[in-house]
């Protein structure tokens, strides 16, 4: 489980480094933990802990300009999205054979997913669209820019983190999760 952990820390120190918009290791990690996290509570808490442990430094370091004070928690949307992603992958990773395949599947459904979800949070609570089937569609459409990074992002790290596990595990330098 160590490796696993390094893993999913190093994936969300790249969130601090310049990268293009939405091209993150957000969903990859809640996939992977959900995949290889031996416990359902450390498929939540190690990639969660992360998560905020690196929106901290982002929110207060990087992007502190953007923010009055001390910032904790941008969004709650999208730790509620998070949480779905991780979900799905406990649904369809966690004790399924891993292929590339699969992760590259259950990935764009992650990705989708946090896109609905993030998204629907700005139609619902920034004021910048009417509250209305058109507002909605007017939301999503401005956000379709941002989704092929989300996309390309979450399956690069998704190829990364499951990669070099299954790399680490075939040269005997970790062992299989347990369940």
């Amino acid at each position: 489980m160590r490796i696993s952990i390094a893993l999913i820390v190093v994936a969300a120190l790249t969130r601090l480094l310049p990268h293009p918009d939405n091209f993150a290791p957000i969903g990859a990690m809640g996939l992977f933990a959900a995949a290889y996290m031996g416990h359902r509570w450390a498929a939540f808490a190690v990639p969660f802990v992360a998560l905020f442990v690196s929106d901290l430094i982002l929110n207060n370091a990087i992007y502190s300009q953007y923010f009055d004070g001390f910032v904790f928690v941008t969004s709650w949307w999208i730790y509620a999205a998070f949480a779905l992603v991780i979900l799905l992958g406990l649904g369809l990773l966690h004790g399924q054979k891993i292929s590339p395949l699969r992760v590259g599947g259950v990935s764009i459904l992650g990705s989708l997913l946090f896109f609905t979800v993030t998204n629907l949070s700005v139609w619902l609570e920034s004021g910048m669209y009417p509250r209305s089937s058109e507002g909605l569609l007017l939301c999503f459409t401005a956000a379709l820019p941002f989704l092929d990074n989300t996309i390309l992002g979450d399956l690069f790290f998704s190829a990364v983190l499951f990669g070099v596990y299954e790399w680490t595990k075939d040269k005997n330098w970790v062992a299989a999760p347990t369940a």
